[in-house]
């Protein structure tokens, strides 16, 4: 088999501290009940998570096809009845992504391997939210975000899409995301897929995979 020579991947939980502990902090400053957020999420996911559901506000705000207000108004409104309690929609998302940290390791991983030589993208899925795109242009060759293109993981379209980005062949490509359907979906589609569980468990699997030492 052929060495990579294009690295793909995610944002959240990747080049971000993990979801669940962003998640849980929200909601303890928020007073969000997480048992309630969960339920709701799974009823508009569908479960397993991943798989589209009949109305599916979460896939709506990631395709660009919801608006970010009309997300908070909506995710606001069914905490609140299931709360019993009025919970602020506007600034919500704001509120949730306050409490992202970022994963220095991680991204000086990605600047490495570019510096190498490598081709390197970014795909992520958006939830209406800013991102701090400082020192982007030295980490990427190409940046896909999922509510700007009207795609989303893990749909082929847009693996597709980056992949004419990055000008690379799919089994060129190394994936790596937290989410394991994403991970599922780039695998079908030829891209050599990492889940993303810790910095030092990815770092040495591109740096076998790359055939170089990128860790360090």
């Amino acid at each position: 088999m052929s060495k990579p020579s294009a690295l793909i991947v995610d944002w959240g939980g990747v080049l971000t501290v993990d979801m669940r502990s962003v998640v849980e902090r929200w909601a303890e400053i928020d007073g969000i009940d997480l048992a309630m957020y969960s339920d709701v999420m799974r009823q508009w996911l569908g479960e397993p998570a991943g798989q589209e559901a009949l109305l599916n506000p979460v896939h709506a705000l990631e395709r660009g096809e919801m608006t970010l207000p009309d997300f908070e108004h909506k995710l606001a409104t069914a905490l609140s009845e299931r709360s019993g309690t009025t919970i602020e929609s506007e600034g919500l998302m704001k509120r949730m992504f306050e409490h992202f940290g970022h994963a220095h390791d991680m991204s000086a991983l990605v600047r490495r391997t570019r510096d190498a030589g490598f081709r390197t993208a970014l795909c992520s899925n958006s939830w209406g939210n800013d991102y701090p795109r400082d020192g982007w242009n030295d980490m990427f060759d190409a940046i896909v975000i999922s509510g700007e293109v009207g795609m989303r993981k893990p749909e082929r379209a847009i693996f597709e899409y980056t992949l004419e980005l990055v000008g690379v062949p799919a089994a060129q490509c190394v994936f790596v995301d937290d989410m394991p359907h994403n991970v599922a979906a780039a695998v079908d589609l030829g891209m050599i897929g990492i889940r993303h569980v810790s910095y030092e468990a990815t770092a040495a699997e591109i740096d076998a995979l790359f055939g170089m030492t990128l860790s360090s």
